[in-house]
Formats: C-alpha cells, sequence, structure tokens
C-alpha cells in the first residue's frame, strides 16, 4: 500500500520513520476472519528517570546497564559530607534551644516567687496606708514593685514560648536536613530493567539531573498504527493478540488502552474513498500487568512483532492466536 506524506515538515519526517517501524498492515490475512486487523510493532516499555534532588557529587553508581532491579532497591548514592555537618549544627542548635527552654522555665518560676513576695508586700502597705501607718510614698513604692514582679513574670513566660518556638524551628532544620540524607540515596521508584547510565562516580550534577534510566517493565506495550475503517471499530479494553519475531510459538494477550482521536498523519487531500482509508490511526495495546510481572525478569523492549487487533465486535479468535505462554521463570 502507497502512502502520500505531502504537506509534513520535520514532524512528518519523524513519523514516517515510526511508520516504517510500527505502521505497514495488512487489509486481509489468510486464515484471518473478516474483522481482525494484523499490523507490525514494537514492545516498549515507559521509562523512569533516577534523578538527584539535590545538587552534589555523584559518590556512587550501583547499578548497570540492563541489571534488573527491585523496587527500593539502592541505585546511587550523593556525597552528603557537608550535608552531615549540617545536621550535627542544627542537632546542635537543637540541643541549645532545649537547654535555653529549661533555663527559661526555671527563670518563671524564680519570677513567679519575686511577684507573689511583691503582691503580699503591697497588700500589707496598703492595708497599713489606710489605716494611716503608711505613707503614700511607701505605697506607691510597693505598687510599683508590684507592677516589676509581674512584669518580670510575664517576660520569663514569653522566654518560655520563644525557647519552645526555637525548639520546633531546630527540629524542623533537622528534619530537613536529614530529608536531603535520605533523598541522597537514590533508590528505584519501581522494579525495571536499568537501560541507560547516565553519570559516573565523582561528577558533579545539578538538583533534577538524571543518574540512571529505567524501563519500567510492569508498563509494557505496542504501538500499532490502522487505517480509518479498521481503528474506527476498535474500542477501549478490546482484546488484541501479540507474536513477537523471537518466539513466534507464543501468544501474548494484550488489551486496547489508548485510541487516538485524530488521524496521525494524512495524505494531502482526502477527497475521494480511497484516499480517507489512508488515514491511520494509533493505538495502544497494554500488556496485562499481572501477567508482566510473572515474567518481570525476562521481559525486554524493542522486541518486534506481529499485532492482532480485533475491530469487530463478535468475531472469535482463531485457534491459532489462542493464549499461549511460556512456563514461567524461576
Amino acid at each position: 500500500m502507497r502512502m502520500r506524506m505531502l504537506g509534513l515538515a520535520a514532524a512528518g519526517v519523524a513519523l514516517a520513520v515510526v511508520v516504517a517501524g510500527y505502521g505497514w498492515w495488512k487489509w486481509s490475512h489468510p486464515g484471518l476472519p473478516d474483522g481482525i486487523a494484523e499490523t507490525n510493532g514494537r514492545i516498549e516499555a515507559e521509562q523512569v528517570q533516577v534523578a538527584a534532588k539535590t545538587p552534589g557529587r555523584v559518590m556512587e553508581v550501583l547499578a548497570e546497564e540492563g541489571d534488573f532491579v527491585k523496587a527500593g532497591a539502592v541505585l546511587a548514592k550523593m556525597d552528603t559530607r557537608d550535608t552531615k555537618a549540617q545536621l550535627l549544627q542544627a542537632q546542635a542548635q537543637l540541643v541549645a534551644a532545649q537547654r535555653a527552654k529549661e533555663e527559661a522555665v526555671a527563670a518563671v518560676a524564680q519570677r513567679d516567687a519575686q511577684r507573689t513576695l511583691y503582691r503580699r508586700q503591697f497588700n500589707r502597705v496598703a492595708r497599713l496606708n489606710k489605716s494611716g501607718y503608711a505613707s503614700n510614698d511607701q505605697l506607691d513604692q510597693m505598687r510599683a514593685q508590684r507592677d516589676a514582679g509581674d512584669a518580670g513574670y510575664n517576660a520569663a513566660v514569653a522566654s518560655v514560648n520563644q525557647a519552645a518556638a526555637s525548639i520546633e524551628a531546630a527540629k524542623a532544620a533537622v528534619q530537613q536536613i536529614q530529608t536531603v540524607l535520605e533523598d541522597a540515596i537514590l533508590v528505584a521508584p519501581r522494579s525495571g530493567r536499568v537501560q541507560y547510565k547516565l553519570i559516573q562516580p565523582g561528577e558533579v550534577v545539578g538538583a533534577g539531573t538524571a543518574i540512571l534510566t529505567l524501563l519500567d517493565v510492569s508498563d509494557v506495550y505496542m504501538t500499532v498504527f490502522l487505517p480509518a475503517k479498521m481503528a474506527g471499530g476498535v474500542r477501549l479494553g478490546d482484546e488484541a493478540r501479540l507474536v513477537l519475531d523471537p518466539a513466534p510459538q507464543y501468544v501474548i494477550p494484550a488489551n486496547v488502552t489508548f485510541v487516538a482521536t485524530d488521524a496521525q498523519f494524512t495524505p494531502k487531500s482526502v477527497e475521494t474513498s480511497d484516499e480517507r482509508e489512508k488515514l491511520m490511526f494509533r493505538i495502544k495495546l497494554n500488556v496485562n500487568r499481572d501477567l508482566l510481572m510473572r515474567y518481570a525478569t525476562v521481559v525486554k523492549t524493542g522486541v518486534r512483532g506481529v499485532a492482532y487487533v480485533r475491530y469487530r465486535q463478535g468475531v472469535e479468535w482463531p485457534a491459532t492466536l489462542a493464549v499461549k505462554l511460556p512456563d514461567e521463570p524461576r
């Protein structure tokens, strides 16, 4: 089948490469019932970047390209010597704040005792003044002393509150630095295979720099292209079958998880029915996640094969496309 790809610029060139890789199709195939399309594609997986959260020097990279790693496995470590020194300083500030609070609490007890004494003295002088045995000057002096005692007590209470706030701030600083130390140990966010090792030990990287690239073996799919008259009958969740070139004896079940709403490429003119048949729509076929996890250690990407997509409801799969899987790896 000839396809004219006029009117496409650089994006068209790139898409043509994709189509060459994925998208030739067969309108019919001996042995296939009407309603099942056959098209080519290759196995892909979602990529996950394992990146440094903070800038710094990479101390170790513990995984190599091709390694299969489980979720939570340590993949790389950042140099944390400066951060550990900051942690010691923050912890010292926390201890100092706690001691300051203890001293402030003791000061409150002292100021409270003084305040109580000054109030009692003021009350006695006030009674003597009322009976004429103490002068007004003495009463004023005791009043000032009482007020000073109250002010001192309030200041001591404020010091306790300030010390408590300093403790919380110091705790937050310690926690923040501990988080930085935890983030300096880069772990696999999910199980997968290391595709690229991008940074070597000793290199200095910025925040967000990718250290490794993982292929998520629990999210494996094949992208194919079908002409409009076939794609129109494909529904989300429909069954599909994959037969891979390295293992043609097996038939892998898949499901339709995406159908493009717009044609991925079109000819210059779509005025005739023949031209409209050349409108191609992208379809994504995902392999079941539970099935993938059973074969996680042997899943490989980049493998080419043939996809069979049912675009007419009710059509039975032929016996040649009955699901057939290899024995599970030990």
